[in-house]
C-alpha cells in the first residue's frame, strides 16, 4: 500500500503538538526538518514513503553535510538533528500500521567532534552585570535589561522560559520560581537576591512606565508589548559593549556560565540537570568537561612540572 510522505507528516506533527505537547519553537524546527526530507525524497523521486530504504535514507544525511545547488553543507550536529527528525516519521509510520518497517532506525547520525560550551568567567559575568545603568541614572530600559541579565544567569533559564515570564510568575517568588520549559514541563527554580532586587526595581520603577495594558508579560519592550527574544539578544549585545567584554555573548552563554560555576562551586551533576531542566544527564554532562578543562588549565599555569 502506498505511502504518502506529506499526509503521513502532517498527522505526525499534529501527534506531537497534541498527544506529546510539544512547544512551538520545538515544532516549528520540527516542520522545518520534516520539509527538507519530503523535499529531498520528491526530488529523489521518492512519493511513496513505504518504497524508500535506508540507503535513501543514509544518502539524505550525506547530502545535507555536502550541501549544494544553493544549500550550505549543514554540521554534522545539524544532520544528526535532522536524521532524528527523518526518523521520527519512519518511527510514527509503523506505530500506525502505515509502513511494515522502520528502515531509518539502523542509520548512524554523522560523527561530531565535542564542542565546549562557550562561557563566562565569574568576573566576566560581574563585569557585564554592572554595565547597565543603575540608580537614578537608569532609564526603564536600563531596569528592564538588568532584570533580564540577572535573571537569565541567576537561573539558567532559557530566553524563551524568560521572555514567556508574566507578571504574576515574579511578583512574589519567595526566593523560588516557577519556569515552563520545553513540552509545558514546569520546574522550580531558586532564585537569588541579586536577581530578586532587579526584578523588583523593574516592576516598581520601570514596567508601569513602559505597560500600554497590552500584556502580562514581565518583561515589556518600549512599545508596551512583549519582549522578543531577538529584542532580549539585542539588550544582551549592549550590555557587552559596554562592559568591553569581547567574547560572542549570546542568552546561551549565560545558561552554559550558570551551569558551569554551579558545578565549579560543588554541585552535583544531576542537581544541575534538575535545574537546568534536561531530560537526560548525558545532556548536562557537557559542563563538567568544562570545569575538568578549567581545573587542567590552572594546573598547566601553576604546577612546576606540567
Amino acid at each position: 500500500m502506498s505511502v504518502d510522505p506529506r499526509e503521513l507528516a502532517e498527522t505526525w506533527l499534529n501527534h506531537l503538538a497534541v498527544e506529546r505537547g510539544l512547544s512551538t519553537n520545538t515544532l516549528s524546527n520540527y516542520r522545518r526538518d520534516v520539509e527538507r526530507y519530503l523535499t529531498w525524497l520528491e526530488e529523489a523521486g521518492l512519493t511513496d514513503l513505504s518504497a524508500v530504504g535506508s540507503g535513501d535514507v543514509e544518502s539524505y544525511v550525506a547530502d545535507l553535510r555536502r550541501g549544494g545547488e544553493g544549500r550550505k553543507p549543514l554540521a554534522a550536529s545539524s544532520a544528526g538533528r535532522a536524521l532524528v527528525v527523518a526518523r521520527g516519521l519512519h518511527k510514527f509510520g509503523l506505530s500506525e500500521g502505515e509502513l511494515t518497517v522502520d528502515v531509518a532506525a539502523g542509520v548512524s547520525p554523522p560523527a561530531t567532534g565535542t564542542h565546549l560550551p562557550d562561557i563566562l568567567t565569574v568576573q566576566q559575568v560581574e563585569q557585564l552585570l554592572d554595565a547597565i545603568p543603575a540608580g537614578e541614572a537608569a532609564t526603564p530600559v536600563d531596569l528592564r535589561d538588568k532584570a533580564l541579565l540577572e535573571l537569565l544567569y541567576g537561573t539558567g533559564a532559557r530566553i524563551s522560559e524568560i521572555t514567556g515570564l508574566v507578571v504574576d510568575d515574579a511578583a512574589e517568588t519567595d526566593g523560588t520560581l516557577i519556569i515552563t520549559g520545553k513540552g509545558g514541563k514546569q520546574r522550580l527554580v531558586p532564585v537569588g537576591s541579586k536577581a530578586t532586587a532587579a526584578v523588583g526595581d523593574y516592576l516598581v520603577r520601570a514596567r508601569p512606565a513602559m505597560s500600554k495594558g497590552k500584556t502580562h508579560a514581565l518583561l515589556l519592550n518600549t512599545r508596551g508589548g512583549a519582549l522578543s527574544r531577538q529584542s532580549a539578544w539585542a539588550a544582551i549585545k549592549t550590555a557587552a559593549e559596554r562592559a568591553k567584554i569581547s567574547a560572542e555573548i549570546s542568552p546561551h552563554t549565560l545558561r552554559h556560565s550558570y551551569a558551569t560555576h554551579l558545578l565549579e562551586g560543588g554541585a552535583d551533576v544531576r542537581t544541575v540537570q534538575e535545574l537546568l531542566g534536561h531530560s537526560s544527564v548525558t545532556t548536562t554532562q557537557i559542563y563538567t568537561h568544562v570545569s575538568a578543562e578549567s581545573l587542567r588549565q590552572v594546573w598547566r599555569e601553576a604546577h612546576p612540572r606540567a
